[in-house]
């Protein structure tokens, strides 16, 4: 077999059409090479019995345990049988039944003191765990016929039992036979690491790795095997990601370096407070990026209320003063008009140039969404053509093939996690060059999954928060076990509007028809939804109760994604000028705005939001000079995990500590999400919150070798190993990134 090709051999070939077909169906596993990466999720020791006591329920699982009592059970008159089956492992019991004709065969062999392997779906019945007609695998030699007696105890005689992720098509030990008619072909397979790389690091070889993880003899082999095949993963993508780096620093891009006397020199002297330090150097960072001539590509993460927007319109500002222009992208209509709002406020007349009373350094800010008016729409798209019109604030709108611009210079990207890397793309494509990129995330990203999912920018963090900004307390109302709480919780909404300020109230659904079925899907659904099936509280009914009841006598709005933009611009509108005393929303609030008279928080159902989300709601009060109140309201258990979550969003306003607890909570998958899927497909063993140090050192070494080698010449395994992990999907994410 040629040695690169070993790993992209086909299934079929192997094992014959029928496996192959569920495992492409089922798994997504089509080469060997997929399959030889389809890692055993986890071992069993021949002596030792599996913990039946915390099996996941609903999910696929595979246990091996001991029969502890089997019996056969009449129901329907004596026309129906049921084979009864308790397994034990010394601590908990797992029952297995079997009905009808499928009762005959585990009957003679499931006897009491045999072990075996059983894989099924775990069910509750009667309060008790089970696993419905479970397929399963012998493990005694002497229940075995003479034929299979031999192999059987050579195969589970003292061995450590991979178990691995399995389908009800197919299962675990299914999965180890079709791995040992594939093993031989990992002997053929090409390593992609530098040898100096492999021997400086002290890693065991590929094949061998491949072996040792799949039949270990001991847990010093699956030790070894792991730590090689999590460097593989880490270290392959950064190689991507600093290739990617490297390309956008040979791309062309016009400098824009700064103008003495400019509009950036006016804004500042008009400013009313000073920068923070943490601003002043982010801004360094970014416009020595921006003067050189090649393309910007900067992640800006910062807390909640740190004054990112402020950081972003200096930058608009500098490329403006250099002749280009500068678009923002935010993802929503609402955070769009925010934006634009709060932005020609901070402008004052430096927004209106061109324009009568404006200033003569000024120039003009648009924006252009989806549903402006005809007319409104073509003078915008007329401004910036002509380029009148310095800065454009828009939703994807801008992406548009009808959007033309001047000399786009800047790409702000608002809300990163909520774009695309298509529409990044798009927009970074009508510049006359490539244009330089900023990319804003309000959510706190860990170290590790900004190096893995953001690895292509580089990244500035602004931690600090301005003067003036005043602390939030929070706490978890729990509105089952003490209903009087929650009546509290309206007292004190009461109690600031009475001081002269303003609240919000966020419910997780809107509650109009349109939207019902589709929200209660999509609403977070936590363990302990399983018994209460009511769905997530809305919007319009809130609205309603608090209206009649606890806050009758206030003035109440709603606000929520599927208004007429103008309806919401105006409601916003209102809510910033103290004319709305409670904003009852969904959380279309999350980013962006900032009304600093709102100095109170009640978020319902507050266990059906993520952790990074709670966070970043929270962020809307507190921005003035009297400190905010946030109100988690839950029904959730209080033993359960989402009061758990719901705690440690309560102790702390860290939102990095938070970042790292959401993470720890959802792991990788909800973390670095569909635009990410690429990278998340490729991370079979590594997890990025748990193994920082691999991925920052495998940082290093791609660093070091794409700059030595650009097109890694001299390293075609590390080649072929990059064609593999960068499938199509993959290599247009990296490429967009």
């Amino acid at each position: 077999m040629d040695r690169v090709s070993a790993f992209d051999e086909p299934l079929k070939k192997l094992l014959g059409g029928a496996t192959a077909k569920v495992m492409a169906e089922h798994l997504d596993l089509h080469t060997v090479g997929d399959l030889l990466h389809h890692y055993p999720r986890r071992y069993e020791e021949r002596g030792r019995l599996t913990a039946l006591a915390d099996l996941p329920l609903d999910e696929h699982v595979t246990v091996v345990a001991q029969v502890a009592d089997a019996r056969v059970l009449m129901f329907n008159n004596g026309r129906g049988k049921r084979l009864e089956v308790t397994l034990t492992d010394g601590h908990g019991r797992l029952q297995l039944v079997f009905f009808g004709h499928g009762v005959h065969k585990p009957h003679k062999e499931l006897l009491p003191g045999r072990r075996a392997m059983f894989a099924g779906k775990v069910s509750v019945f009667n309060r008790k765990m089970q696993l419905a007609h479970p397929t399963y695998q012998l493990l005694d030699a002497e229940s075995v016929d003479e034929a299979g007696a031999t192999e059987a105890v050579d195969a589970f005689a003292g061995r450590l039992l991979p178990i691995y992720p399995a389908c009800k098509q197919l299962d675990s030990w299914r999965i180890a036979k079709a791995v040992d008619t594939v093993l031989p072909s990992a002997q053929e397979v090409v390593d992609p690491l530098p040898p100096s790389l492999r021997e400086g690091r002290g890693f065991t070889a590929l094949p061998e790795a491949l072996l040792k993880v799949h039949r270990p003899q001991t847990k010093a082999d699956i030790a070894e095997a792991r730590d090689r095949l999590k460097w593989d993963e880490a270290f392959v993508l950064q190689v991507a990601l600093a290739r990617r780096r490297y390309a956008d620093t040979q791309l062309p891009a016009a400098a824009r370096g700064p103008r003495p006397g400019g509009l950036l020199d006016a804004f500042d002297a008009k400013l009313p407070f000073t920068l923070t330090d943490g601003q002043l150097k982010v801004s360094k960072e970014i416009f020595d990026d921006l003067a050189t001539e090649h393309p910007m590509h900067r992640l800006l993460q910062g807390e909640v209320g740190s004054g990112k927007t402020m950081v972003a319109l200096r930058a608009m500002l500098r490329v403006v003063d250099a002749g280009g222009q500068a678009a923002m992208l935010a993802p929503t209509e609402v955070l769009a008009q925010q934006h634009h709002r709060s932005i020609t406020e901070m402008m004052g007349e430096l927004a209106e140039g061109g324009m009568l009373g404006g200033s003569e350094q000024g120039t003009k800010v648009v924006l252009l969404t989806g549903s402006m008016g005809v007319a409104a729409r073509r003078k915008a798209l007329l401004d910036l053509v002509t380029g009148e019109a310095g800065i454009v604030i828009g939703t994807h709108a801008l992406i548009e093939d009808k959007v033309r611009f001047h000399d786009l210079g800047l790409v702000v990207v608002d809300e990163q996690h909520r774009f695309g890397v298509e529409q990044r793309d798009a927009l970074r494509s009508k510049g006359q060059q490539p244009p330089h990129l900023l990319v804003m995330t309000a959510t706190p990203i860990p170290r590790t999954v900004a190096m893995t999912v953001f690895g292509d920018l580089e990244t500035s963090v602004l931690d600090q928060l301005p003067a003036g900004r005043s602390p939030i307390a929070s706490h978890v109302v729990p509105a089952k076990d003490k209903p009087h709480f929650l009546s509290r919780a309206w007292e004190r909404v009461r109690e600031e509007v009475e001081n002269g300020h303003q609240a919000y109230v966020v419910c997780p659904r809107i509650g109009d028809d349109a939207e019902d079925e589709a929200a209660g899907k999509k609403a977070k659904k936590t363990p302990e939804d399983d018994g209460e099936k009511r769905p997530p509280l809305a919007v319009l009914e809130i609205a309603e109760q608090l209206a009649k009841g606890p806050l009758a006598g206030l003035r109440i709005e709603v606000l929520h994604g599927r208004m007429n933009p103008d309806d919401k611009d105006d409601v916003m509108r209102r809510f910033a000028a103290g004319d709305v005393d409670v904003l009852v929303a969904t959380t279309v609030i999350e980013v962006g705005v900032n009304v600093p008279n709102a100095t109170a928080m009640v978020i319902m159902d507050a266990d059906r939001f993520g952790v990074s989300q709670l966070h970043q709601l929270r962020g809307r009060v507190g921005r003035g000079s009297a400190p905010g109140l946030c109100l988690l309201v839950s029904e959730a258990h209080e033993a359960g995990p989402a009061r758990a979550r719901l705690s440690a969003v309560a102790a702390t306003l860290d939102g990095f500590e938070l970042s790292r607890i959401d993470l720890e909570q959802r792991r990788e998958g909800d973390v670095l999400g569909q635009a990410q899927s690429g990278v998340r497909s490729s991370l079979r063993m590594l997890t990025v919150i748990d193994d920082e140090e691999v991925i920052a050192a495998a940082r290093e070494e791609a660093v070091a070798i794409v700059a030595a080698d650009p097109e890694l010449t001299r390293l075609p395994e590390l080649r072929t190993a990059l064609d593999a992990l960068l499938d199509k999907e993959r290599e247009q994410y990296l490429d967009k990134g």
